[in-house]
């Protein structure tokens, strides 16, 4: 149960947190590690940051952060200082390419259903504090379907689901998507095919999954696009840059281009739940309700 006091505090902090236009918030999932969502996390950030677009990405791998690695990054601090309340959040934010502010996340830090009030306060008041504006939060969630995942998936207003051609990648996005509809309703996510070898094959893998989510899931699947099987990302993560970036000619990078287009037209949220303090306001409930139910 949490105290007055602190309910006055979250309060005061959620006020003070107040926007003058609404973010987009986009959780980017996968199910299973190794189908390319953090790459697909960065280099949708930095395209929707081309387009004008002001992107924070958050590192929202709690167990194996790495965002920073995957762009050459060295952070000294991470969001672990300032769920403890020793840093603010303009303290640890880094400056990446083409203008987006990254949030570096702590490798073996505590599951969000596992902090305590006084850190779930800490994290309000860090983003009450926040001075730069944002227009798009993108979230690079961590592999599985484990509490933290969940929690930022159900604080987005967006959830994008990155699945590739294999079994297993299908199974365990199918597995997300159920646990996320049934046990959370959360009822429309938007699927990437990744790693393919034509626009037919990404259409083909999309048809798969959606012949199994209408056989026992009332929910809506959004054919987000495709992102080709494409040598120079790999060429890219070598040089720890995007390949947005490094290799902006090359198929991957327009393909990235175009899903920034495509997602800089999805339906803006209202004024009354779209602002940066409500995102906080739903993990911080995700998170607590994710506690008491493994209790």
């Amino acid at each position: 149960m949490i105290s007055a006091d602190i309910q006055f505090d979250q309060a005061s902090g959620l006020r003070a947190l107040k926007r003058t236009k609404p973010v987009r918030v986009i959780a980017v999932t996968g199910g299973k590690g190794g189908v390319g969502k953090t790459n697909v996390s960065v280099n949708l950030s930095i395209a929707m940051s081309a387009l004008g677009k002001k992107v924070m990405l958050l590192d929202a791998d709690l167990g194996m952060a790495n965002i920073d690695v995957l762009l050459g990054l060295h952070p000294k601090y991470n969001l672990s200082h300032v769920i403890e309340g020793n840093r603010t959040l303009e303290e640890i934010m880094l400056p990446g390419p083409s203008g987006i502010q990254v949030v570096p996340a702590a490798s073996g830090a505590q599951m969000m259903s596992q902090l305590s009030e006084a850190q779930h306060i800490g994290l309000i008041r860090a983003f009450s504090e926040l001075k730069h504006n944002v227009d798009v939060l993108m979230i690079d969630t961590a592999a599985g379907a484990s509490d933290s995942v969940v929690s930022f998936c159900k604080a987005a207003q967006e959830v994008l689901v990155v699945v590739c051609d294999e079994p297993a990648s299908i199974t365990d996005a199918y597995a997300l998507i159920k646990l996320l509809s049934r046990d959370h309703g959360i009822q429309r996510f938007h699927i990437l095919s990744n790693m393919t070898n034509s626009v037919q094959e990404g259409r083909q893998l999309f048809e798969k999954l959606v012949k199994v989510t209408n056989r026992f899931l009332d929910i809506t699947l959004n054919y987000y696009g495709v992102l080709p099987f494409d040598d120079y990302l790999r060429k890219a993560v070598q040089k720890q840059k995007s390949v947005v970036d490094a290799f902006p000619r090359s198929r991957s990078a327009i393909a990235f281009k175009n899903l920034a287009q495509k997602a800089d037209k999805w339906p803006m949220p209202s004024n009354a739940n779209g602002h940066l303090e409500f995102f906080v306001e739903r993990l911080i409930h995700a998170s607590q309700l994710d506690l008491e139910a493994s209790i």
